[in-house]
């Protein structure tokens, strides 16, 4: 879309909600469980706490937080926080959940058709702002999107469909059973003459009581949406253009902000002077106060260059190089934090330890396409904010607190994002432009460049791991333990009492604990601040943890000379749902990849897996190397996925190839390293993606757990593939690599 004002179009990016239309329409009560959900959570781990001491107390929790699925829902069940009938128009279902090309607004418009009742086509999916009822503190994160809607919206659309069916069998009066519902028409079975919309009941009736006891739920056999592969919802607005993403919102009379940027991780803003900056062309507002400096401009290209004649005094600071920062994330540094302990590991592997391995991973960008954005129209008692965000409330509250006012006075309204990834969880370029819209008296859109979105966002941390194993004389493993270090990921973006309380970052050591049935293991983690912002990423720590653990596994099993798959298999106890399932899609994987066969010439096989937010994982992946260049070839990768009940087959299989060609990526060629106290590289041009050329070919097997509860899909593939392609390496060659990436150089040193 061109730089010229235009309208924002699309409902996507521009319904603003109240909730006050839906007031009128309903009376609803909290449910109890709902209340002991919201009361019961701190209380518990207060307890374990004050009961059995701190030490248990975040061993407790770590096993929480590593392997669960996420919180209770606290969503509401109200079905007109959730659906809005107007006219004859279609259903509108408004989600909290927002749409980064993971497809969840399908799933979740799948989980409502379901339990609604209406066709796929009468059903249209609205983005809530913060303002509607439902959109107000959720964040899109952790895999959770589907796991934490999926009650609440059921019975939601369960109720909304029963007090429908009851109200349509008043209108016309007949028994509730005696009606059909055809697209959004209630008609009496047998003569549809006799028959009502949805749009007429809703016109006619402003005061909706809810019923007594909740509407029943279908059995999850019964599913005649969920499970199938239906056509996304948003894939006719990206294909014909008109879906609107934060880069690409307008309002009329809008103008162009830059702000200006500290040259290195360390420097610190002194204060800014005006300089020449109002005198360049096109310029509307100069902003140059003692923390932020910024212009306003009627397009982006003059406020890019009004930018470079603001006076900007900085102290640049130290000017830190990579192995400064490697050297402090190192295990052993600073108090590391018991997170698993389960037998005497730590005296087993004292008196004997049968191997030792030793593990690291860089920092890493996002590398989402579209750039951080936004645009803030702040009028005098209301601030309008659209921006591509995972986490609106979090935006309002940001950008309140920059212009002094309370947060029901700000509305975000979420669009579509092009690439999130935990990214998208940051509120600076909201903050800016609110700052500079206020300055301007006009709305202001500020969208970062690539090198402004590279350098001055918070990044993938590095880690350092150290694992030991014993076997017994019988080549089991006897005792296990991974000794991990990071820099922050959750820790970074809560309040500094998360830290003081649970002393290891959860998100950082996501995937690190053991999860094989070995009957001594421990898991240590060292939380170790370092000069450069480190926050969120796909699956958090759980690429570096899985490649670590994974790897070792691998190192583990060809001393004990068993088959890598075999060994696995060995150490997973079938009494362990979690367990069986892993031990299912391992199988499953290897039975797709060709595991014990003879690899095609010149190539070898390996195998990894993981499970996370209860969804089990494992790959097989075949490679080839040029011993000539030392690049690593990856052409095929078997994977399969148990993530409990699929709403959308081909959207859980499109998550899994996804996360496959990012992680091959990471396994292989990305990385990002701090020299003289800057971030490089500034652009894609030195930071190199996985392209088509080199993506491997994929074939994906969907397991269920066959209880009818569906389970994290966005994060856990990831997991097992740096690791894979690992094993896979050392299968070829006899050499291990233990450090990410992967790359030629690392290869050809490797090799001698």
């Amino acid at each position: 879309m061109s730089e010229s004002t235009q309208p924002i179009n699309s409902p996507t990016a521009t319904e603003t909600v109240t909730g006050e239309s839906s007031a009128g329409k309903r009376r609803w009560r909290p449910t109890r469980r709902g209340f002991l959900i919201g009361l019961g959570v701190v209380g518990g781990a207060t307890a374990l706490g004050l009961y059995f001491g701190v030490p248990y107390m975040r061993r407790e929790v770590a096993g929480m937080l590593d392997g669960a699925e996420g919180p209770p829902s606290n969503l509401a069940t109200d079905p007109w926080a959730w659906f809005a009938i107007d006219g004859d128009g279609p259903v509108k279902l408004y989600l909290p959940k927002v749409e980064m090309g993971q497809g969840i607004h399908t799933a979740l418009a799948q989980v409502a058709a379901e339990e609604l009742g209406v066709g796929w086509e009468n059903l249209e999916v609205v983005q809530a702002s913060t303002s509607h009822p439902i959109g107000a503190d959720s964040i899109t994160s952790g895999s959770n999107s589907v796991t934490s809607v999926f009650l609440p919206l059921r019975q939601a659309a369960a109720t909304l469909s029963a007090m429908l069916t009851a109200e349509a069998a008043a209108v016309l009066g007949v028994a509730a059973s005696a009606l059909t519902l055809d697209g959004l028409t209630f008609h009496v079975t047998g003569d549809p003459a006799k028959s009502v919309t949805l749009g007429e009941l809703a016109a006619g009736k402003t005061d909706w009581e809810a019923p007594e006891e909740p509407a029943p739920l279908k059995d999850w056999s019964a599913f005649t949406v969920i499970g199938q592969s239906l056509p996304r919802k948003d894939i006719p607005a990206k294909v014909t253009g008109a879906a609107v993403y934060g880069y690409d919102a307008r309002l009329p009379g809008m103008k162009y902000g830059a702000v200006v940027r500290p040259p290195t991780i360390s420097a610190t803003l002194k204060g800014v002077q005006p300089g020449a900056a109002a005198t360049m062309p096109g310029v509307v507002a100069v902003v140059a106060e003692q923390d932020f400096g910024g212009v306003v401009a009627e397009t982006r290209q003059q406020a890019w260059a009004a930018l470079s004649q603001l006076e900007a005094d900085w102290d640049p600071g130290k000017l830190w190089q990579q192995a400064e920062i490697d050297a402090i994330v190192t295990v052993g540094n600073g108090d590391g934090i018991t997170i698993q302990d389960e037998g005497d590991a730590g005296r087993l592997l004292n008196e004997a330890t049968t191997y030792l391995a030793e593990y690291r991973s860089p920092f890493a960008v996002h590398a989402h396409l579209e750039a951080q954005a936004a645009l803030v129209d702040v009028q005098p008692d209301r601030v309008r904010v659209w921006t591509p965000t995972q986490a609106a409330g979090l935006v309002r509250g940001e950008v309140a607190k920059a212009l002094g006012l309370k947060e029901e006075q700000v509305e975000v309204q979420p669009t579509y994002l092009g690439g999130g990834f935990g990214r998208k969880t940051g509120f600076e370029a909201a903050v800016e432009a609110a700052r500079l819209s206020r300055a301007a008296g006009v709305p202001v859109h500020v969208g970062w460049t690539r090198t402004e979105d590279m350098r001055y966002g918070y990044f993938r941390p590095p880690t350092h791991h150290i694992l030991s194993a014993r076997l017994d004389d019988q080549g089991n493993l006897l005792a296990i333990e991974h000794r991990q270090a990071s820099g922050d990921v959750a820790f970074g973006s809560l309040p500094g009492i998360a830290a003081v309380i649970l002393g290891a970052d959860f998100g950082a050591y996501r995937g690190g604990t053991i999860r094989y049935a070995v009957p001594n293991k421990r898991t240590i983690a060292w939380r170790t601040q370092i000069p450069v912002k480190t926050g969120w990423w796909r699956g958090l720590g759980l690429l570096a943890n899985t490649f670590a653990v994974e790897s070792f596994m691998d190192e583990v099993a060809h001393t004990a000379g068993v088959d890598p798959l075999a060994f696995r298999l060995r150490n997973l106890d079938d009494a362990n749902p979690s367990h069986a399932r892993l031990k299912a899609v391992l199988q499953a994987a290897a039975d797709k990849g060709g595991w014990g066969q003879a690899a095609p010439e010149g190539r070898a096989r390996g195998i990894a897996c993981c499970l996370d937010v209860d969804t089990a994982v494992a790959m097989v992946v075949e490679i080839s190397l040029d011993r000539a260049t030392g690049k690593i070839r990856v052409h095929n990768v078997s994977a399969a996925m148990d993530c409990g009940l699929t709403i959308n087959p081909d959207g859980a299989i499109a998550q899994v190839e996804g996360n496959i060609m990012w992680g091959v990526g990471s396994a292989l060629i990305e990385e990002m390293v701090i020299q003289d106290g800057v971030v490089t590289p500034a652009n894609f041009d030195a930071y190199p993606l996985l392209t088509m050329k080199d993506a491997p070919h994929v074939d994906v097997t969907l397991l269920e757990a066959g209880d009818g509860r569906p389970r994290g899909v966005g994060e856990p593939p990831i997991g097992p593939v740096a690791a894979a392609i690992g094993n896979a390496f050392f299968a070829l060659t006899g050499v291990r690599l233990r450090q990410l990436p992967m790359n030629e150089a690392r290869v050809l040193a490797a090799l001698g």
